[in-house]
């Protein structure tokens, strides 16, 4: 039988670090959490729920996920963030490629829990590989949306049931995270030598909502996909605003 290491990296996730690890604790055969020295209870709960802990600086995304995934023991590695939950069919899932692998990797679906309910059309299917053997991928990429490399010619399969992602607890928690990203992805933008107009920051905010509220049927799930859109679009018009303000200071 394959044996598969759950790697998890944390930073102040005490409201969903016990919920992750109980999923896992049936169906993996050790659980790895790298914790960039948290300042709530997370590394306590962890411990307590029998999870090896490691506490280390933060690295960025992708440095901090490599280091984690090399403590690994075993050749499976299932990536998983702290506020995700293995849904019962996807545990089942796993123990059949315990059993039998026939990949060298593994798609998985996720579904978002966006203020207590489920967005069952926007977002869904995020389909995303986090079951794989660890000889043969890494992750690279911007800090925000790092990105999980195959050094070489893999097979992919996809696993039934669902990654379910308790993402934004309250709409307040959606607002603060997409302005942070937004604030980073527009110096990535700079760095880029992207310049924009404002033909772009007035409509590239209406370009987000039509596409995630109406091509991304986030119209389907009422009006929590609705909100959702919107502050998308927000994070949208932040991201321009931002550019633009960068690269008036750039030239002046």
């Amino acid at each position: 039988m394959t044996k598969i290491s759950a790697v998890i990296i944390t930073f102040n996730e005490e409201e969903n670090i016990g919920r992750c690890i109980d999923s896992l604790k049936s169906i993996v055969d050790e659980i790895i959490v790298v914790d960039s020295r948290s300042t709530d209870n997370t590394a306590s709960i962890c411990k307590e729920k029998g999870a090896y802990l490691v506490e280390t600086d933060w690295m960025g995304y992708s440095a901090t996920k490599n280091y984690a995934n090399s403590l690994a023991v075993y050749p499976y590695i299932l990536s998983i963030d702290a506020d995700e939950v293995l849904s019962e069919t996807l545990q089942q899932s796993v123990l059949t490629v315990k059993k039998n692998p026939l990949f060298d990797a593994y798609y998985i679906n996720r579904m978002t829990n966006y203020c207590g309910h489920w967005l069952k059309h926007l977002w869904y299917p995020d389909k995303k590989v986090r079951l794989f053997q660890k000889e043969k991928a890494e992750w690279s990429g911007a800090p925000v949306h790092e990105e999980l490399i195959f050094k070489s010619k893999s097979r992919i399969g996809l696993l039934k049931g669902d990654l379910l992602h308790y993402s934004f607890p309250t709409i307040d928690k959606h607002f603060a995270t997409s302005r942070k990203y937004s604030i980073i992805k527009a110096q990535q933008s700079l760095e880029k030598g992207e310049k924009v107009t404002f033909f772009k920051v007035l409509f590239a905010p209406i370009s987000k909502f039509i596409s995630e509220y109406l091509f991304k049927k986030g119209f389907m799930d009422g009006y929590y996909g609705f909100v959702a859109c919107s502050v998308s679009a927000m994070a949208a018009f932040v991201k321009y605003i931002r550019l633009h303000e960068l690269n008036r200071n750039t030239r002046s």
